[in-house]
Order: C-alpha cells, then sequence, then structure tokens
C-alpha cells in the first residue's frame, strides 16, 4: 500500500433542516493511497459522488476534517481549495463536460491547471487513440470517444490523482470497457485512480473497495482477486 495522500475522518454533510433534513455522508472515514485503484461503489443515494466531490474541493462539509499534504480542505479559503482542483486533482465526469463550440485539442487545452504547450496535447490525445481527431467537435464524437477527450483533459495537468465519476455511465458496453481499459494503463503507470460506481462488476477491477450505504462506509477491503478490465462484463 502507497503512502497516504488524503486522510478523511469524521464527514458529514446534510441537506435541508428538521424533520426533512437527509444525510448524504453521516460521520465517513476515508483514505486513499498512492497507486490504488480504488472503487467506492453503492447505489443512487448512497452518499458516494458527495464523497467524491468532498475529496475533490468541489463541496463542502459540515463537520470533519480532509487532510491533503498536512493542510485540511475542510477549513481551506476557497483560493486554496480553486488551487487544489487545478493542479492536484483531475476530475472525470459521467457526461464529459466538454464544451460543445471548442475542438478536442482546444478542450484538452483550455482546462484549467492544463499544460497549454500544444505538443503536450498531442501527444494525450494519441495516447488515448484520439490523433486523428483533433478538429472534430463534441458533437462529431462517440460518447466513447468524448469520455476519452475527458480523460486527456484530466492527464494534462501536472497531478497523479484521477476522480472518475461514473465514468462509464452514460456509455454502452463496449465503449464503457475502453475507457476502463485505458483508466486500468493509466494506474499500471502509476496514477492513482478513484472511481465512483453503482457497478458491482466494475469493482472487480479495484485494488480495493469501498462500499456505501445510506451515507455510511458499511465495507472497506482490499482486493485480492483482481480482474482485468477487458474481462469485465455488466
Amino acid at each position: 500500500m502507497g503512502k497516504t495522500i488524503i486522510k478523511a475522518t469524521g464527514l458529514v454533510k446534510s441537506y435541508g433542516e428538521g424533520e426533512g433534513k437527509t444525510y448524504a455522508l453521516d460521520g465517513v472515514d476515508v483514505e486513499v493511497h498512492a497507486n490504488e485503484f480504488l472503487v467506492i461503489l453503492g447505489e443512487s443515494g448512497s452518499g458516494k459522488s458527495t464523497l467524491l466531490n468532498v475529496l475533490g474541493g468541489m463541496d463542502d462539509v459540515e463537520e470533519g476534517e480532509i487532510l491533503f499534504e498536512g493542510k485540511d480542505l475542510a477549513k481551506a479559503k476557497a483560493r486554496d481549495l480553486t488551487k487544489y482542483r487545478r493542479d492536484s486533482v483531475g476530475f472525470v465526469y459521467q457526461f464529459f463536460n466538454l464544451l460543445n463550440d471548442l475542438t478536442v485539442l482546444q478542450n484538452v487545452m483550455i482546462a484549467p491547471g492544463a499544460r497549454k504547450h500544444k505538443d503536450r496535447a498531442l501527444q494525450i490525445l494519441g495516447r488515448v487513440g484520439l490523433g486523428d481527431k483533433l478538429d472534430k467537435f463534441p458533437a462529431q464524437l462517440s460518447g466513447g470517444q468524448q469520455q476519452r477527450v475527458a480523460i486527456a483533459r484530466a492527464l494534462n495537468k501536472e497531478c497523479d490523482l484521477l476522480l472518475c465519476d461514473e465514468p462509464t455511465g452514460a456509455l454502452d458496453a463496449a465503449s464503457g470497457k475502453a475507457v476502463l481499459q485505458l483508466l486500468e494503463e493509466l494506474h499500471g503507470e502509476g496514477k492513482t485512480i478513484v472511481l465512483v460506481t453503482h457497478t458491482k462488476e466494475i469493482a472487480q477491477m479495484a485494488t480495493r473497495v469501498i462500499a456505501m450505504k445510506d451515507a455510511k462506509i458499511i465495507r472497506n477491503e482490499e482486493n485480492p482477486s483482481r480482474r482485468k478490465a477487458k474481462d469485465i462484463d455488466w
């Protein structure tokens, strides 16, 4: 197990008040370790995406501590959270979040914290199999290709941590498997992957699985028998 990158304890996040109060996180403790492939598994409403957003500095908590490089993100100022998101984390979303009026190359180069050098962006797009799609717009690509653009955008930053929120959720099985294989390769090259999913089969490729239910972690264990992405069907 690698060094601890993020250590979060006692995370509480809720919505509403009184009898209508609903917890998204209810006393959650979690660690993320260097060069692991961590899957956070749970049904809709379990709190898994909220947890990912909190770890990524995109959402706040009412209680708890989130330590990253010795600093508590839960108490960080807005400008420090912006720097954290820009410099330390790459994000991959279910619905890609590409800018429709920009080309593939422009989408990869425009992200906050991205390297602006064209040669670097070209290299990454070639790495994800899109070297021949540079001047295409998102609407001209398949869902799987759009997700690979999103991954390329995340890679075009000086960071080793990728947070992936249901990255196969909007894809067909074949495209989803291709995206998982790419993430698997990146993990093998030293990236730390945290992937949120409701699909139990995808958890089979994790080095560690955290299962959530009703805003709590109900299981946190190493995966002794990992499967390759190409061998997973759902």
